[in-house]
């Protein structure tokens, strides 16, 4: 089969490689299509953090189950599934607790084993889900992971009903927290400095939209009549964390969900006077964040104008990493069919 495999920054091949064989415990799975996302580019393209290669990558995918390993018998032959990425030892303090993403060895499929960017890859069962009666399209499931991540953010936000939010970057991320905190029935600001992202955000469930810079957001929230309850940075960029500390009143909820480059100053005083929530949130929870996100991805009959084209596994590094790096990404979420040898539209009918 053909996989991506990063040897070194910089250094992805296209190569042949056996077929892997699903050991103990484990699942092969026939890889549909896999997303791209921020981590894989930089990983690429900037420095080894979390890749150990070679290693094929590719932790956003879903498929159809080909064959079993020892031991499984709640996932059959044929089943549509989607996968988790982060794999978790079931057994140390957070793993006891339900936090597995925060599991005291925990790997990630895609940098520490291979991962889906490939035609065919094995996982464990334990984080498979089967999603055969879901009604979705495969192209549809591919966008499971990434939803996840969001639904983990605004679960762990406690936002619900009535409360208002803000959402700072409606990028590879921002698009899927918009879905997810409108989902539970709060007002929703977006900020961004793109008015086509905003506008989708708005298509989403958001309640307005922003350009970033064309005023304070204090003012907006003002011109909103907004009393935000949780704050979403996920732009990464210091004057949108900037903006998100001035704007927040006493009590607020702060997700820092897009990492900060350097390092920020932290105003720990104001943070304490006014008693900020500052939560973070990392990964996801397979079992409480895969089946929500699976819901969510079915309230819509199309998600083309989230990931409107697929590209073939050759074009990984032209179409897909480097715009990432570069940040002209034509579209929110890159998803690459391993057996594709041309782009292709992408296929969310149901």
């Amino acid at each position: 089969m053909r996989a991506a495999v990063l040897h070194d920054v910089g250094d992805l091949r296209i190569d042949d490689v056996e077929v892997p064989v699903p050991g103990a415990g484990e699942v092969l799975i026939r890889v549909a299509v896999c997303g791209v996302c921020g981590s894989d580019a930089t990983e690429f393209g900037r420095g080894l953090v979390l890749a150990s290669p070679p290693v094929t990558l590719g932790h956003e995918f879903t498929g159809v189950i080909e064959a079993v390993g020892p031991g499984v018998d709640s996932l059959p032959v044929g089943a549509v599934v989607v996968s988790g990425a982060g794999v978790s030892c079931g057994e140390c303090k957070p793993c006891r607790n339900g936090r597995t993403n925060l599991c005291r060895s925990y790997t990630t499929v895609g940098f520490h084993h291979d991962g889906g960017l490939a035609g065919y890859v094995v996982v464990p069962a334990g984080i498979v889900l089967d999603v055969s009666d879901s009604g979705l399209a495969l192209d549809t499931l591919g966008l499971t992971q990434p939803m996840a991540i969001a639904v983990h953010a605004v679960r762990r936000s406690g936002l619900r009903a009535g409360q208002d939010a803000v959402i700072v970057g409606v990028g590879g991320i921002g698009a899927f927290i918009a879905v997810a905190a409108a989902a539970t029935g709060a007002r929703l600001l977006v900020v961004d400095l793109n008015q086509d992202r905003i506008d989708l955000a708005l298509r989403l469930g958001a309640t307005s939209g922003m350009i970033s810079g064309s005023m304070p957001l204090t003012a907006k929230l003002d011109e909103l009549g907004m009393d935000v309850d949780v704050f979403f940075e996920v732009s990464g960029s210091a004057p949108g964390l900037a903006s998100v500390l001035d704007a927040a009143k006493p009590g607020a909820t702060i997700v820092p969900v897009g990492i900060q480059r350097g390092e920020p100053a932290l105003p720990l005083g104001r943070w304490t006077l006014n008693e900020f929530t500052i939560v973070g949130t990392v990964a996801h929870v397979y079992k409480d964040d895969f089946p929500q996100a699976v819901r969510l991805l079915g309230t819509r009959d199309d998600w083309s104008d989230i990931a409107g084209e697929v590209i073939p596994i050759d074009q990984v590094v032209e179409a897909g990493l480097q715009p990432l790096l570069e940040g002209r990404s034509r579209q929110i979420k890159t998803l690459v069919d391993p057996w594709a040898t041309a782009p292709r539209a992408a296929q969310h009918t149901r």
